[in-house]
């Protein structure tokens, strides 16, 4: 068996109305699908971030032809070419989005081989995962009463947890929004962010998970400052409080405060969560396998969080075939504690497969027995929401 071809497929759906958090605002939703064919007709499937557009032309112009004609099995192998042929411009950025979703594919591939669902393929720890309703944004005339609603929302589906955003304030000690635009849209004095955190506790009540995003917009002085002032409402992490860049300052943060902290999901590969782990940035590692590496690396950064006593949570807000590769890879590791389950609008998450995720009475999601990611395109809500 051998690659034969290896293509994208550009998705996006409009926000209507748009939403925000602390470091931009959502008018539409996208995601990049890679399909990797075999010359015996098995297809595997995967998704890579979008890398601002380019990353489907890196897929298909560089990495596609370094693998066409190899065993698609061979994985590792793989993983290991496109890693040292790029090394020169890649290592992150659009190169690893783009080696993400081909091992992703390829691993859906190994999958339908073996006829075993990834996860089991990848060893299992686990048959079901608790996920956490990812909602709480920004958007305009949605009072904290609201917010409060949507949280009731989400407790009386069966969610044990939910992460909201704070953090769009006006004075945030670094000019993050300020670069990426939309300064004013929802912008709220900390206070409002502090008074939405209490009405959400209040409707979720004293046990469940409560996580804030902060999208890497605050100085760590102002973090640290937030973090105490919100410890009355026992959050269970605070996520990205500062830039990703800022090692030293995320580790400042979480020396100070008592809540964990959580990040970084803009990271991306295990040398760099290497430094985020190991200078003790982050209590909890957030990786996006679309991200950072696919199944092949977040294996490898799981297994470093594992040697430092760290759990995973991996981060998946995208499309569903992320949301489906995040469960497996969440139910394959030792160190997975739960998964992340957006609940925005959101068609390229909700119509894209035939048979969706479902959440338990117990707050889980079961895992697909079926080979492979265990999913099935419908390829009309594909064509519908084709980018171009």
């Amino acid at each position: 068996m051998k690659i034969a071809a290896i293509h994208t497929i550009a998705l996006s759906c409009p926000c209507d109305p748009p939403y925000a958090s602390a470091s931009g605002v959502q008018s539409r939703r996208g995601a990049l699908l890679v399909e990797v064919e075999t010359d015996n007709g098995i297809v595997g499937i995967g998704e890579s971030g979008l890398g601002g557009g380019v990353t489907a032309t890196v897929i298909e112009k560089d990495l596609a032809p370094m693998l066409i004609g190899e065993d698609p099995l061979m994985i590792e192998g793989l993983w290991q070419k496109m890693f040292a042929r790029t090394r020169q411009y890649g290592r992150g950025g659009v190169v690893m989005q783009g080696m993400s979703g081909i091992d992703i594919a390829l691993w859906d591939i190994a999958g339908k081989v073996a006829k075993m669902p990834v996860y089991k393929l990848l060893g299992a720890c686990r048959d079901r995962v608790e996920a956490y309703a990812s909602g709480g944004f920004y958007q305009e005339g949605k009072s904290a009463a609201d917010l409060a609603g949507e949280a009731e929302g989400y407790r009386a589906r069966g969610f044990k947890g939910m992460k909201m955003k704070i953090g769009r304030n006006p004075s945030t000690q670094t000019h993050l929004r300020q670069l990426i635009g939309n300064t004013g849209f929802c912008e709220v004095d900390p206070s409002e962010d502090l008074a939405r955190v209490a009405a959400v506790r209040a409707a979720l009540g004293p046990r469940a998970k409560l996580m804030v995003d902060v999208n890497c917009a605050w100085s760590p002085a102002f973090a640290i400052e937030m973090g105490r002032a919100m410890e009355p409402y026992n959050l269970y992490w605070i996520e990205e409080p500062v830039a990703t860049d800022d090692i030293e300052g995320s580790a400042k943060v979480a020396d100070a405060l008592a809540t964990p902290i959580a990040g970084y999901e803009t990271e991306m590969g295990l040398y760099r969560f290497r430094e985020l782990i190991g200078r003790g940035a982050v209590d909890i590692v957030q990786i996006d396998v679309a991200w950072s590496g696919g199944f092949s690396e977040g294996r490898r950064i799981a297994a470093y969080a594992q040697a430092h006593h760290r759990m995973v949570a991996p981060h998946a807000f995208a499309g569903a075939v992320l949301l489906m590769a995040s469960l497996h890879f969440a139910a394959a590791i030792p160190n997975g504690l739960v998964l992340e389950w957006d609940q925005n609008p959101n068609a390229i998450r909700d119509e894209l497969l035939k048979e969706g995720l479902r959440l338990e009475s117990d707050g889980t999601i079961k895992l697909p027995e079926r080979p492979g990611l265990g999913i099935e395109l419908d390829r009309a809500a594909v064509d519908r929401y084709r980018a171009g």
